[in-house]
């Protein structure tokens, strides 16, 4: 797949395109990537997307603090194997923003090639949102665009997936459902970073995960059972999102991880934390004794869940 940005100056092959944000892309994106792909080998077109490596809502309605799904990093590695030619990269600017639909298909056919546009079933485009399918399709005739309408994309529980939906359901700790609607399990990369080794003592030793970006949406506050991927192998884990109640008087939300079957030095690692089922909520317990009971209980019904999640 190659990335092409405003400034490319080759002569592009004509090509199939469609244009969204893509967060996470879940399995409703997927199915739309699939058949930009299917109609590009139809009509010998290259297959290609149109996105944006910060969200609108980062820009223009001045959201700075608006988690995401995926990174731009991650949306492109994920990108890059879904068999596209193009990924067609924009800076949503206020410029850019401003175009009407009209004038951002013929910047797409201009600058592009694009000879052929897909739309999503629910997307628009465009200033202000303000023009629906219709009008794409007699700007397309006007323009020498053949603009086709993707049908919606459903769960087996006939469920329109979102980004959005996902995202809520992250930040209700419903990891396993947002797990059905991705096709993957959501994850977390970051540096492991020492903390006060509380865990250690009580024989529950964690690895302390600094997020590498801060777009990323934090599932709920709770205990997860978790794969962990160091250096390209997974191991079972069970993780806690949370303030540490118990040890820590209420302050400063971590993100901690018991390793099964692990005891290795990974400070200043890189690692992947994929998110697999919600254990329970974050408690306060009386006792440092209650703690580790409950954490006994936690490891037994998390070993449990990872093994039929093999």
């Amino acid at each position: 797949m190659q990335l092409l940005r405003f400034e490319h100056d080759e002569l592009l092959q004509p090509c199939v395109a469609t244009i969204g944000f893509f967060d996470g892309i879940h399995l409703g994106h997927r199915y739309l990537i699939r058949q930009v792909c299917e109609v590009a080998d139809q009509w010998g077109y290259k297959a290609a997307v149109v996105t944006f490596p910060v969200h609108p809502r980062q820009i223009v309605r001045y959201k700075p603090d608006f988690k995401l799904l995926t990174t731009w990093e991650e949306k492109l590695s994920i990108l890059s194997d879904s068999g596209l030619d193009y990924c067609i990269a924009l800076d949503f600017t206020e410029k850019l923003a401003a175009l009407s639909a009209k004038d951002f298909m013929l910047f797409l056919k201009n600058d592009f090639n694009v000879k052929v546009l897909l739309v999503g079933y629910d997307h628009r485009f465009g200033h202000n949102r303000s023009e629906g399918f219709a009008d794409y399709v007699k700007y397309g005739e006007e323009l020498g665009i053949k603009v086709l309408l993707n049908e919606v994309y459903k769960t087996d529980e006939n469920e329109v997936i979102s980004s959005s939906l996902i995202r809520n359901s992250l930040l209700l700790g419903k990891v396993s459902d947002a797990a059905k609607l991705l096709g993957y399990n959501y994850y977390l990369e970051g540096i492991v970073v020492s903390g006060r080794q509380l865990g250690r003592q009580i024989g529950y030793p964690t690895a302390n995960l600094k997020v590498d970006s801060p777009d990323k949406i934090i599932p709920a506050d709770g205990v997860y059972a978790v794969w962990v991927t160091i250096d390209g192998k997974r191991y079972g884990g069970m993780l806690s999102i949370g303030v540490r109640p118990t040890v820590n008087n209420g302050t400063d939300r971590t993100i901690e991880t018991h390793i099964f079957n692990f005891d290795s030095d990974i400070y200043g690692k890189m690692i992947r934390i994929s998110f697999v089922s919600y254990i329970r909520p974050e408690e306060k317990f009386g006792t440092l004794d209650e703690l580790i009971a409950q954490l006994h209980k936690d490891a037994e019904v998390t070993t449990h869940i990872l093994e039929l999640a093999t």
